[in-house]
């Protein structure tokens, strides 16, 4: 099997972070493949599956055990073994990101607003900011939070209702009435949703994953199991920068957005490795009733088709 020498650095440079987030990556390992093959897996299959990212037993059952008290996970004993799954909160926050991580399209835009204006008096005020942030909203001013457009509307009103705001806040529809008005908001966007800081971070993983991509280009094979390492550290690394992206539409972006590129490049990469890490999940994760259970169709829908 050849040996990338790529991925080798940047998996190193992966177990080197401080702190290593153990349980952001047990999200990435369950969204990306877990939740595809029945949502349920036993506990050992993790722990050896997440072994070579720098993760020991320990900081697995411990990372485990904090995911299911934050409502990610929920647990499932048969005789002496633990099996966990996506919890219905879990699972739909990450199809949330999932819609964006493997779908690259960015919103349709017609020129309105949702506004939230967060009352000074709300105590759950800094979790309702990060809540909104998963859905795309960024910081308009101190005690308001704008989302470009209305198609998470449904989505807003679930969480309000979810944290008991639905009375709390107000929700407001706007529009921008000229061409200037809509040109001091492009402006005023590319400081709220921190587009600077975003650009950088894309241009960082493109620089390191674009090595990777042309040493598979050439590679005669790659190991099953180094093809799983590989998918599961891209889709990591791209999912933590698009968690902070707000997926605005093109109108609001710069030209030559680096995170289009990420997108394509993502694409490339998983397309490349993803029969194998199959083969490699098939093949070593149990569940309570044996292997796991064929891909979902939605998992042959990403990134536009895979083969």
């Amino acid at each position: 099997m050849a040996s990338i020498s790529t991925f080798t650095r940047l998996l190193e440079q992966f177990k080197q972070q401080r702190p290593i987030r153990a349980g952001s990556l047990i999200v990435t390992l369950f969204g990306d493949s877990i939740s595809q093959h029945g949502n349920s897996v036993w506990l050992g299959s993790l722990i050896n599956a997440l072994e070579p990212f720098g993760l020991n037993q320990r900081l697995v059952r411990t990372s485990v055990y904090r995911l299911i008290q934050d409502d990610w996970l929920i647990a499932k004993q048969v005789g002496r073994r633990s099996y966990y799954s996506f919890s219905d909160y879990g699972m739909r926050h990450y199809e949330k990101a999932a819609e964006r991580i493997y779908a690259g399209s960015r919103p349709e835009w017609d020129g309105h607003w949702t506004l939230v204006v967060l009352p000074s008096a709300i105590d759950e005020k800094e979790t309702l900011r990060k809540e909104l942030s998963w859905l795309g909203f960024g910081t308009l001013l101190s005690g308001m939070m704008a989302y470009p457009g209305t198609s998470n509307r449904r989505a807003l009103q679930q969480t309000l209702a979810e944290k008991q705001l639905t009375d709390k806040v107000i929700v407001l529809d706007s529009h921008t009435s000229n061409e200037e008005s809509a040109k001091r908001m492009q402006e005023v966007t590319y400081h709220g949703w921190g587009l600077a800081e975003l650009a950088t971070q894309y241009e960082a993983f493109l620089n390191r994953f674009r090595p990777l991509l042309k040493e598979l280009q050439h590679a005669k094979s790659v190991d099953d199991a180094v093809c799983f390492q590989i998918r599961t550290l891209l889709v990591h690394e791209y999912r933590r920068i698009l968690l902070q992206d707000c997926d605005l539409p093109d109108e609001l972006l710069p030209v030559e957005w680096p995170g289009t590129s990420a997108y394509h490049l993502t694409a490339n990469i998983y397309k490349l490795v993803h029969k194998q890490a199959e083969q490699y999940l098939l093949a070593q994760f149990e569940t309570a009733d044996g292997g796991l259970p064929a891909a979902k169709r939605s998992y042959y829908r990403r990134f536009g088709g895979l083969n």
